[in-house]
């Protein structure tokens, strides 16, 4: 018999409480092991429950805008007349590429994955941050390809609520970021990294780390898209002239400025390597 727990109304002060009803018992520190593990079986329950197999990861700042936010942005300042403010401006005009670029890769890959074999279940759905920018723009081209969309959000103290495309089931809130990295790479069978900061870095480099040394053991394309922005960000050549890692380990990546090729690569590598072989995996 299922029980069904719900809040006591009838309890008088001093009265003995079930822990699971006690709000101090639960925010203490002896029991952040049923915290942390709330936040890995909430997620699993979901995702079982919404047939989700797998996902495509999408990587990138919350800074970058929207290309007519952007414009507008640099009109206004140019009315103004501030200097400093239109230099600003045009490089958020500059990067806002990348959102729509996202945005696009995004839509396609979902176009794409919604027209297979649905006995498969529901494979390869976007999956993101959940906040604003680059992340809300995965999450909208997914959206406005008529697929489900996931966001793992965070609670941070300056982060914004998640961005109005995550579908609603699918919308999730973690306190731990560990547990959020679980569930990001768990069911992840491709990751695409726009431009971002110490948030993508670290990301990235978990990801290249699990994969350098085969903790995670599944194959997972991962995409740098941006050379401009990597090139100068990373030099990871300088990694393998000082011997800190092979050459071999520069293949883990795929860089390239184009969605038509970030889509042939994934598609290419997810019918290769895993259309065979649902459901999560490390």
């Amino acid at each position: 018999m299922k029980r069904v727990i719900t809040t006591p109304v009838d309890t008088l002060p001093g009265d003995p409480m079930e822990a699971y009803f006690n709000a101090d018992f639960l925010n203490s520190p002896t029991a952040r092991p049923l915290r942390i593990l709330a936040e890995y079986l909430q997620p699993k329950e979901r995702f079982e429950q919404r047939q989700i197999n797998d996902t495509i990861l999408f990587f990138g700042s919350a800074r970058i805008l929207p290309a007519d936010v952007a414009q507008d942005r640099l009109k206004a300042a140019q009315a103004a007349g501030g200097a400093d403010a239109v230099t600003l401006a045009e490089r958020a005009v500059k990067m806002s590429r990348y959102y729509e670029d996202a945005r696009e890769l995004a839509k396609r890959l979902t176009h794409w994955s919604v027209n297979l074999d649905p006995c498969d279940g529901r494979r390869f759905v976007v999956c993101t941050g959940a906040g604003p920018g680059i992340m809300e723009a995965a999450n909208r081209g997914a959206m406005e390809a008529g697929g489900e969309t996931v966001g793992l959000g965070i609670t941070l103290p300056m982060e914004e609520k998640n961005n109005p495309y995550v579908t609603p089931d699918l919308n999730f809130e973690f306190h731990y970021f560990f547990t959020r990295k679980f569930w990001f790479l768990y069911p992840a069978k491709a990751l695409v990294l726009m431009p971002g900061g110490f948030g993508t870095l670290d990301e990235l480099f978990e990801t290249l780390t699990l994969l350098q040394t085969r903790k995670m053991k599944k194959r997972l394309p991962v995409v740098l898209f941006g050379t401009e922005y990597w090139d100068k960000v990373l030099n990871l050549e300088a990694l393998v002239e000082f011997g800190a890692i092979n050459a071999a380990d520069l293949d883990l990546i795929h860089r390239t400025d184009s969605v038509d090729e970030a889509y042939e690569y994934i598609t290419g590598e997810l019918c290769a390597y895993a259309l065979r072989n649902p459901g999560p995996g490390m």
